[in-house]
C-alpha cells in the first residue's frame, strides 16, 4: 500500500530574509513593506546587470550591504522627522531615499544625482512600486535653485563633510538638519567643518549581518543649535 502522502505546510510568504533585520534593528514587520523591499531588490539587481548601478552584484550581498544597512537609520530618522521633506544627495541608485520613502511614507523624499541612468532608475522605482512620496532629479545639487526648503539633508558616501554641507546649506530648512552616512566616526572631515556647522550627534548603528563600523553624523548651522 502506497503511504499517504503528507499534507504540505503552507508556504511562508517570501521576504527576502528582511525578517531577522527588521527583528534585530526592532523594526515592525509590515508585509508591505517588505513586499516594497523585495521588489527594490528585484529591480536593482535587473537594471544592474546593465547600468552598474552597485559594485555590489549577489542578492544576499545587495540586502545586506544596502537594505540592511539603510534600514538601519530609520530609527534614529524618525526622532527627527515624522513628516516633511528629505532629500538624498548623490542618491546612486536610490540609497538610502528609496528605503526611506518605503518605510515612511508621511515624509516626501527626493533623490538627486548627477548620472542619468541612476535618476531614470529610481523614478522607476517610484513608478514600479507604488511610492508616491518619491521623487527623482537628474541635477547637481548645487544647481537646484528654487527647490523648497528640506528638513533633513542626507547622503550616503557622497563627499567630505565640508563639501556636503557647503553644496547643500541653501536647500536647509530653518531648524534642519543633516544627516551624514559614514563608516568610521570622519574626525579629520568633523575638523574641517566651518564654524557656521556644528556637529551635535554622532550615532553609532549595528548593522545585521555586517561586520564593519557604520555611524551617522548628525550637523545643523550653528545659530540652531
Amino acid at each position: 500500500m502506497t503511504p499517504a502522502a503528507r499534507p504540505q505546510e503552507p508556504a511562508a510568504a517570501p521576504n527576502d530574509g528582511l525578517s531577522d533585520i527588521f527583528q534585530v534593528l526592532d523594526l515592525k514587520p509590515v508585509d508591505s513593506l517588505s513586499a516594497k523591499l523585495t521588489g527594490y531588490l528585484d529591480l536593482l539587481q535587473r537594471w544592474n546587470t546593465t547600468y552598474n548601478l552597485t559594485a555590489v552584484r549577489d542578492r544576499a550581498g545587495m540586502r545586506t550591504q544596502h537594505l540592511a544597512d539603510c534600514l538601519a537609520v530609520l530609527p534614529a530618522l524618525r526622532r527627527h522627522l515624522e513628516q516633511g521633506r528629505l532629500l538624498d544627495v548623490g542618491s546612486g541608485g536610490g540609497l538610502p531615499g528609496v528605503v526611506i520613502a518605503a518605510a515612511m511614507p508621511d515624509i516626501d523624499v527626493t533623490c538627486v544625482d548627477t548620472v542619468g541612468k541612476k535618476a531614470a532608475f529610481v523614478r522607476q522605482v517610484a513608478g514600479s512600486l507604488a511610492l508616491p512620496n518619491l521623487h527623482s532629479v537628474h541635477s547637481r545639487v548645487e544647481s537646484m535653485k528654487g527647490a523648497a526648503p528640506f528638513q533633513v539633508i542626507t547622503s550616503r558616501a557622497f563627499a567630505t563633510l565640508e563639501l556636503f554641507t557647503r553644496l547643500t546649506d541653501s536647500l536647509l530648512d530653518q531648524g534642519g538638519v543633516w544627516m551624514a552616512m559614514k563608516g568610521q566616526t570622519p574626525d579629520d572631515e568633523i575638523a574641517e567643518l566651518p564654524v557656521t556647522v556644528e556637529v551635535f550627534h554622532v550615532e553609532h548603528l549595528k548593522v545585521p549581518g555586517l561586520d564593519a563600523q557604520r555611524c551617522l553624523v548628525w550637523m545643523c548651522r550653528k545659530e540652531a543649535v
